[in-house]
């Protein structure tokens, strides 16, 4: 160190003190996001619905009857919903609800008083089966967009 001056050893010691900061400052942020990226394992299994059946009671003029569904999975109800849906020439679509109800009830419903759910079968019911029925349908769309629509409209 012959040949500096007191002036540049202190600010060479004082730069040192600022690195070993600054490694420390690196360290105390490495560890902080190590701790903030330990997140629990994702567990696919809990997303996937289940393959038992569920009985539902349900009325109809005072009379009661039971019905066997399966749950109706996320892939199968977008197909579902793709088929009720109606592109035109001008890139619009048209949803019918028809279709979709229909549709659901025919892969959800595997048991019931009145056998297979059929295509015959749920265009021969009337109004008040049919809405009956209709509550066991999953919506074809999320509550915001329903929300959203009304927003546009009323705005």
């Amino acid at each position: 160190m012959a040949g500096k001056s007191k002036i540049s050893m202190a600010m060479d010691e004082e730069l040192e003190g600022i690195e070993e900061s600054e490694d420390e400052i690196d360290e105390a942020i490495k560890s902080t996001k190590n701790k903030s990226e330990e997140k629990p394992q994702f567990d696919f299994n809990k997303y996937k619905i289940a393959n038992k059946t569920v009985q539902k009671t349900l009325e109809l003029d005072g009379a009661e009857f039971t019905v066997t569904v399966k749950p109706i999975s996320w892939s199968k109800r977008n197909q579902i919903l793709s088929k009720a849906m109606t592109w035109d020439g001008d890139g619009g679509t048209k949803f019918d609800g028809d279709t979709y109800v229909r549709e659901c009830l025919k892969e959800m419903i595997i048991d019931a008083p009145w056998g297979k759910t059929s295509e015959l079968f749920l265009i021969s019911i009337d109004e008040r089966l049919g809405n009956v029925l209709e509550t066991l349908v999953p919506s074809a769309f999320g509550t915001d967009v329903i929300g959203d629509i009304e927003n546009l409209e009323n705005g």
